[in-house]
């Protein structure tokens, strides 16, 4: 393991029976870098954060912490501070006393456990709740308070099992903001599980994109979202037309559209982000520009969901954005005609 590296996992696999839950899973964590794994329901992310806390035994593969190995150390003697879901504190102690919690068990001088509470909680931003009991808070402020206590034996990697997806949206919204800055701030190592994918790809260095106990891309959330390495990736981060082509004669062929391709003739799935359809066509002459009609206008404040069809395309209806304002000066509505132009250079071919 290179000094660059605060994590690495090495052929992971784990099974639950008969029922595969991970598999050769291989991984590189950065030292400071905030990681996210993404993937639906059931994909494995929180099996692996839970394999690399200790509360789940892997059968077989290795971890290795910043040089140590630490693939059958119990979770009290790996370092890291962990984050629930759920927010687990305890009820029947105070803020102050859930906080330093994990100082006290370490046999910190009291004068330095009541210092650090004090720091941790105002860096949370809850100064002065340090007497009142998590049922006096709302639960933001109990997820703060949890984030406060993992933090508190300044652990070398905080690991995030869906923090927030127990909060209302806009609050959900600010909190991870919040720990994006914390994290920047403290400069660890941040490893956090969610199934949302804007939530990922607003807060992550990298994302890891899980599916059946696997990982199908690690990458930049740019790099995720812009160069989706398979049909789930592209399909699962953000929204995106899956269209029929196919390759003849060195062409792609969409419809009645054709690009350049390469490879040998086949039939092929296109992919391709509805920013990717330009609604104010550059050149008459385009071969890449197509008529098409507004057969749906999803309302989503300043921009739209517009669904077209077209003849050039046709059985395929097309999802493209448009802004509301675009729309207004235009006096477009549904069944109204407009012009479109694909960014070929955007098309993702499988």
């Amino acid at each position: 393991m290179t000094a660059e590296l605060s994590l690495e996992l090495r052929g992971i696999h784990k099974a639950f029976g008969t029922f595969v839950a991970l598999q050769h899973i291989d991984l590189e964590v950065r030292r400071g870098e905030f990681m996210c794994f993404l993937g639906p329901s059931g994909c494995g992310k929180t099996t692996l954060l839970r394999v690399i806390a200790g509360l789940e035994a892997q059968t077989r593969g290795t971890i290795v912490q910043n040089g140590r190995d630490i693939s059958r150390l119990p979770p009290a003697l790996r370092d890291y501070g962990i984050v629930f879901q759920s927010y687990a504190l305890f009820p029947n102690l105070s803020v102050a006393d859930n906080v330093a919690y994990g100082l006290v068990n370490r046999r910190q001088p009291r004068a330095r456990i009541a210092e650090r509470v004090r720091e941790l909680v105002r860096l949370v931003g809850l100064p002065g709740s340090e007497a009142k009991y998590p049922a006096q808070l709302s639960g933001g402020q109990q997820q703060r308070i949890a984030l406060a206590r993992a933090l508190a034996t300044a652990p070398g990697l905080l690991l995030l099992d869906e923090p927030l997806s127990a909060l209302d949206a806009l609050e959900r919204v600010r909190l991870r903001q919040e720990i994006r800055a914390l994290q920047r701030k403290l400069g660890v190592t941040t490893i956090m599980v969610t199934h949302d994918q804007e939530e990922a790809l607003s807060v992550a260095d990298r994302i890891v994109v899980m599916d059946h106990g696997h990982i199908e891309q690690i990458g930049t959330p740019r790099e995720v979202y812009r160069e989706p390495a398979s049909p789930f990736v592209a399909d699962f981060v953000g929204k995106v037309n899956a269209l029929a082509g196919r390759v003849r004669a060195g062409r792609l062929q969409l419809g009645t559209l054709e690009f350049g391709a390469a490879g040998p003739d086949r039939e092929v799935r296109v992919y391709l982000r509805p920013e990717d359809v330009l609604a104010r066509p550059l050149a008459e002459g385009d071969p890449h520009v197509f008529d098409a009609r507004i057969e749906k206008i999803e309302f989503l404040g300043s921009f739209c969901h517009v669904q077209v069809a077209s003849q050039a395309l046709a059985p395929q209806p097309l999802m493209v954005y448009l802004s509301l304002n675009f729309l207004a000066e235009q006096q477009l509505e549904v069944g109204s005609e407009l012009r479109l132009r694909l960014l070929h250079e955007r098309l993702r071919v499988f």
